[in-house]
């Protein structure tokens, strides 16, 4: 075995995270209060804790993978409270940033060192791998960790001080966010055309005007189908809240991407919040009054 790491929310990423480094020779502690999420962890390796507590008192090394800020705070100090020797807590999480600056200093007020560190990528490409991991913090720790990086992902990178890795995920996430609105547009605009959706989808992702959401979201826009979910709607919705904060809060204007944010909450308004981002692709739909079943 090459090492073990804990992981806190065994969601989406974090169980990503989880059966990958599995795979790839480390071993996984982890806790998640979803029992479903749980069972499926166990049934892929992850040695199950009964809290973050007892994981921290467990594992020097901890990824934090988790839907909100007050989870993510409330397992920082949870893990601040223990009586366990330092920690390396990997918050990998999409948050806004003064909220990643909470997580550090309660941590490293305790004598733990938080590394800021989300991942680029879907829930689908965390499956296989194809993920970009963001890191930033305390460069030596990073290094130390990098081979546990490449245990879930494909490349990391080193952004330097704490909180690059959160202004480069929102960068990131900015662009995923007109890019699938866009391949939604597009495929919308070939259906109304009388082209057919999955041949689109071919011919497009091997021409100049692919892009990495087209190829990734574009199939299950062409099947119509949007579940299993790899980013939720609902979740998405407060990684665009953070964004659109992060650029109002620089005086940055993103118009592209607020008439993107409009168009999601229309999706959501539809009831697709338990649906993949995707799902954009319905509500131009019916905005073009096209019909399909799924």
């Amino acid at each position: 075995m090459k090492g073990t790491i804990g992981i806190v929310g065994l969601g989406i990423m974090g169980g990503a995270f989880a059966k990958n480094l599995i795979a790839d020779g480390w071993t996984v502690i982890g806790y998640d209060p979803d029992i479903t999420r749980s069972a499926e962890a166990k049934g892929a390796g992850v040695q199950l804790v009964h809290s973050a507590e007892a994981l921290a008192e467990t594992v020097s090394d901890i990824i934090t993978s988790l839907p909100s800020a007050r989870a993510a705070l409330e397992t920082a100090e949870v893990i601040a409270r223990t009586s366990a020797g330092p920690r390396t807590v990997i918050e990998a999480s999409t948050l806004a940033l003064a909220d990643k600056m909470k997580f550090r200093d309660i941590l490293k007020k305790a004598g733990h060192i938080a590394l800021d560190s989300p991942v680029s990528g879907t829930g689908a490409q965390a499956a296989v791998k194809d993920l970009v991991v963001f890191a930033s913090g305390d460069s030596a720790a990073i290094l130390r960790l990098e081979p546990m990086f490449l245990g879930f992902s494909r490349k990391v990178h080193d952004l330097g001080a704490f909180g690059n890795g959160s202004k480069m995920k929102f960068i990131a996430n900015l662009l995923v966010a007109i890019h699938n609105v866009a391949a939604a547009e597009a495929l919308v605009l070939a259906m109304k055309a009388g082209l057919d959706p999955h041949r689109t989808v071919e011919v497009i992702s091997s021409g100049a005007g692919t892009s990495r959401m087209f190829e990734v979201r574009g199939p299950m826009m062409a099947a119509n189908t949007y579940v299993p979910a790899t980013v939720r709607g609902d979740i998405w919705k407060k990684d665009l809240t953070v964004i659109g904060a992060f650029a109002s809060e620089l005086d940055c204007p993103t118009p592209l991407f607020n008439t993107a944010s409009a168009l999601y909450a229309a999706t959501l308004a539809m009831g697709k919040a338990d649906e993949d981002s995707g799902a954009v692709c319905a509500m131009l739909e019916m905005m073009a009054g096209i019909e399909r079943k799924s």
